[in-house]
């Protein structure tokens, strides 16, 4: 029997064309990036900056506003971390929703054992963060919230526009995890009102161990302590040698987005409502979990009455 893969919210495979980028860095292209007394390493360099404009391009952004990572989770640290520390004197009050990936809730809870007060806001019956409760919820002393755009679960899609309406009215730092909405949604930083967001690239069939951090650098500028040190990288926010054919294939990957984005949610959407349609033939009383209306194209998740979980 031939398998069918369905977890591609967990990780996808990566794309022939990313991989093609990316191999001759792993051979006769070897140089770090941070040498910058030899060719070897200007190449490097070059290369990284190639891709940085990829990512940039993508969301809407500015190169020199793109950190690289080693994914969405450690984007989300120093993130969530870093603004954290960076504001305090401003306020200890952090924002986010009940439904987060552990990679934000886990931050939050560690920032709770420092004194921030952490608020996790409900979502409705369809997985949709309530803008009044969340516009309620903001206080004098609120300097952060953190929302993901795309739930991994369920797949339904927060309003982040909106929410960063909300945010930038009221002077609150806002970031939006966008692991599962890279390469998938239509995004820009500014027209969305996003200071800070995080990815990963094997989300969107580029290599596992790598992502970035989006972080505003005008109107205003973000400033973040950073969480980790030693040799200054990334502009001081993320030290550590840049692993040069990872964020080749991160760049690759966004470049390939960027071309086939809507024909590929038309082509995937068709397939999920197909999916859907035989799965309702076959058990009519099944239930879809979220919103349909504000779900990602490749995502279907249901529950079926008496089957054990």
């Amino acid at each position: 029997m031939q398998q069918v893969y369905l977890d591609n919210q967990a990780t996808t495979p990566l794309d022939p064309k990313v991989f093609s980028a990316m191999e001759p860095w792993f051979t006769e292209k070897f140089g770090n990036a941070s040498s910058r007394n030899h060719t070897y390493g200007w190449e490097a360099e070059e290369a990284v900056e190639i891709a940085r404009e990829s990512v940039a391009a993508t969301i809407g952004a500015l190169p020199k506003e793109i950190i690289f990572t080693s994914g969405a989770t450690e984007a989300n640290n120093i993130a969530l971390q870093g603004a954290a520390k960076s504001y305090q004197d401003q306020g200890r009050h952090i924002l986010t929703v009940k439904t987060e990936h552990k990679a934000v809730m886990d931050v939050c809870q560690h920032l709770s054992k420092d004194g921030f007060d952490i608020t996790y806001l409900p979502v409705d019956k369809d997985g949709i963060l309530d803008l009044n409760k969340f516009e309620d919820a903001i206080r004098d002393d609120t300097i952060l919230a953190s929302v993901m755009h795309v739930n991994n679960e369920i797949g339904v899609i927060q309003p982040i526009k909106e929410l960063g309406a909300i945010c930038k009215n009221k002077g609150v730092i806002f970031h939006v995890d966008a692991a599962q909405s890279m390469g998938k949604l239509s995004i820009n930083v500014d027209d969305m009102g996003i200071d800070l967001l995080s990815i990963s690239a094997h989300k969107f069939y580029g290599p596992k161990g790598v992502g970035a951090l989006y972080v505003r650098r005008k109107n205003p500028r973000v400033q973040l302590q950073p969480i980790m040190f030693g040799g200054g990288h990334e502009r001081g926010i993320r030290s550590g040698t840049l692993p040069v054919p990872n964020i080749v294939g991160l760049g690759k990957a966004c470049d390939i987005a960027a071309d086939v984005m809507i024909e590929e949610n038309l082509r995937i959407s068709q397939l999920r409502d197909t999916l859907l349609k035989g799965i309702r033939a076959e058990n009519p009383n099944a239930s879809i979990n979220g919103s349909m209306e504000h779900r990602i194209a490749g995502n279907l998740n249901m529950s079926f009455p008496g089957a054990n979980n």
